[in-house]
C-alpha cells in the first residue's frame, strides 16, 4: 500500500501589517505570507524604515509581499532592496513589462485585477500571462483594495481553475468557507476581516481564519510554484 500525500491546502496571505510583534505573531500563527502595503492612500501604509523592522521579525521562512499601486520601478526596487522583500503586489494599471522586470531580480510577482473594473479578468491571459499570481477581488470602492467589500466569489470559479488565483475582498472567519467552496482559489489574501484596527490584526481571528482555510484542499489550479512561495534569505 503505497502512502499518498495530502492534498495542498490554499496559501494564506495576511496583508497590511504595521507592528512587527503584530506580524510576527501571525506568523506563528500559520500565515504563508505577510503583506505590506505602500500606497501612501491606505490607512495601511506603512513606510520603508517601519517595513523593515516587520520583515526582520518574521521568521527566514515567512515571506515579505510589497503591495504597490501604479509605482515608479526605481521606486519598487529601492524599497525591496531596504526591506528585503521577496515578493512584489501590483494593484494599479502596470504595464505587463513591469512584471518580466521585476521577475529578472527574482521576485514573485502578483497582479491585481479585478471582476468589476479595469484591469478585468480578461488580461490575466491577454496582457498579464506571466504574473506567478493573479489577485481577484471585486473592484469596488474609493481605494484600489481593501475595501472590505463582499462579493460573488463565484465570478472567479472558471479562472482559479487555470490560473493560480489568490481570492481577496472582505473575507472573514464568517464567509471564508463559503468563498472557499464558490471559488476554490489557489490562495487567499485576508487584511480588515481579521483586524482589531487598521494595520494591527486581531490574532485569535487570524488563527482561527487560517486554521478554516487549511482544512480545504486545493481542487483547482495547482503546482510546486504556486504552493510554495519563496523563503526569505
Amino acid at each position: 500500500m503505497t502512502d499518498r500525500k495530502p492534498a495542498p491546502s490554499p496559501l494564506v496571505k495576511i496583508c497590511g501589517l504595521t507592528d512587527p510583534v503584530n506580524a510576527a505573531a501571525c506568523a506563528r500563527a500559520g500565515a504563508d505570507m505577510i503583506g505590506l502595503v505602500f500606497y501612501p492612500k491606505s490607512p495601511r501604509h506603512v513606510e520603508p524604515s517601519r517595513a523593515k523592522a516587520v520583515v526582520n521579525a518574521l521568521p527566514t521562512h515567512i515571506p515579505a509581499w510589497g503591495v504597490f499601486v501604479n509605482e515608479h520601478p526605481d521606486t519598487i526596487m529601492e524599497t525591496v532592496r531596504i526591506c528585503g522583500l521577496k515578493g512584489i503586489q501590483l494593484h494599479g494599471q502596470e504595464p505587463s513589462d513591469l512584471i518580466t522586470a521585476l521577475k529578472k531580480q527574482h521576485l514573485t510577482v502578483t497582479k491585481a485585477v479585478f471582476a468589476s473594473r479595469s484591469p478585468g479578468l480578461e488580461t490575466i491571459d491577454t496582457v498579464y500571462s506571466t504574473a506567478d499570481f493573479f489577485l481577484v477581488e471585486c473592484g469596488q470602492g474609493q481605494l484600489p483594495g481593501g475595501n472590505a467589500r463582499t462579493w460573488d466569489y463565484r465570478q472567479v470559479r472558471k479562472t482559479a481553475r487555470e490560473h493560480p488565483v489568490i481570492l481577496a475582498g472582505g473575507l472573514s472567519c464568517e464567509n471564508i468557507d463559503q468563498a472557499l467552496a464558490q471559488a476554490e482559489p489557489t490562495g487567499v489574501d485576508v487584511s480588515s476581516g481579521v483586524e482589531s484596527s487598521p494595520g494591527i490584526k486581531n490574532i485569535d481571528k487570524v488563527a482561527e481564519l487560517i486554521r478554516r482555510v487549511k482544512q480545504y484542499p486545493v481542487k483547482s489550479f495547482s503546482s510546486c510554484t504556486a504552493t510554495s512561495p519563496p523563503t526569505r534569505s
